[in-house]
C-alpha cells in the first residue's frame, strides 16, 4: 500500500508565492514520474508540472517561468514552488505519482487527497 500526502496550500495574494509539498509513503521501491495537477469546479483536472525519475521536467504553458517542480529522491518527496501567483491559479492541487512497490508491484497514477490554493486579487 502506498499513499501521497500533500501540504502547503493556503490563501495568498496575487503576486505572492507558495510552496507545495507531497510525500510518498508505504512499501516503495522506486518512484518513476511525479507531478502536480490542479482542478477547479466544473473543469477537468489539468497537468501543472511533472518530473521524471531522471529529472526531466515538463510544465503547462500557463505556469512556465513562474512555477518550479523539484524532487528529493532520498525523502520520496516532490515540491512545487509557485511564484507570481495569479487569481487564475486558484484550484485544488493534486500530487500524482507512478511507483513501484515491494515485489515489483506497480502503482500507476496514485493521487494525493489534494490541497487548496486560493489566490486573491
Amino acid at each position: 500500500q502506498v499513499q501521497l500526502v500533500e501540504s502547503g496550500g493556503g490563501l495568498v495574494q496575487a503576486g505572492g508565492s507558495l510552496r507545495l509539498s507531497c510525500a510518498a509513503s508505504g512499501s516503495i521501491v522506486r518512484i518513476n514520474n511525479m507531478g502536480w495537477y490542479r482542478q477547479v469546479p466544473g473543469k477537468q483536472r489539468e497537468l501543472v508540472a511533472e518530473i521524471a525519475s531522471a529529472g526531466m521536467t515538463n510544465y503547462a504553458d500557463s505556469v512556465k517561468g513562474r512555477f518550479t517542480i523539484s524532487r528529493d529522491y532520498a525523502q520520496n518527496t516532490v515540491c512545487l514552488q509557485m511564484s507570481s501567483l495569479k487569481p487564475e491559479d486558484t484550484a485544488v492541487y493534486y500530487c500524482n505519482a507512478d511507483l513501484v512497490g515491494i515485489g515489483a508491484v506497480r502503482y500507476l497514477g496514485v493521487w494525493g487527497q489534494g490541497t487548496l490554493v486560493t489566490v486573491s486579487s
